[in-house]
């Protein structure tokens, strides 16, 4: 997966690009509706993107002061814009990585 435009047409398909990480992973499986699946792929891992996608989860699911402990784990605050913008923040810092 080279850019976010692929990425985002990937969402289409049934199931995921095999070369997706485990973080991409997390944001395919949330973008395709299933939050526990994107959940599982970022409860576990210890890197600083693993905790900001947990982080994003959880302000999603509205848990709000989970949310915030997940935030600070990646040395992140709760930002203040849409949903639909932090997904695809963390989705395009994700993909600069591997240009």
């Amino acid at each position: 997966m080279k850019t976010y435009e692929e990425f985002l047409d990937s969402l289409k398909e049934s199931s995921p690009p095999k070369e997706l990480s485990t973080q991409l992973l997390a944001l395919w499986y949330d973008a395709n509706g299933d939050w526990d699946k994107a959940h599982s792929y970022v409860d576990g891992p210890t890197d600083p993107v693993s905790h900001w996608i947990h982080a994003y989860l959880h302000r999603k699911e509205g848990d709000m002061s989970n949310a915030d402990y997940w935030y600070k784990k990646a040395d992140k605050s709760r930002p203040d814009i849409p949903l639909d913008e932090e997904w695809s923040l963390i989705a395009k810092q994700l993909l600069s990585f591997t240009q």
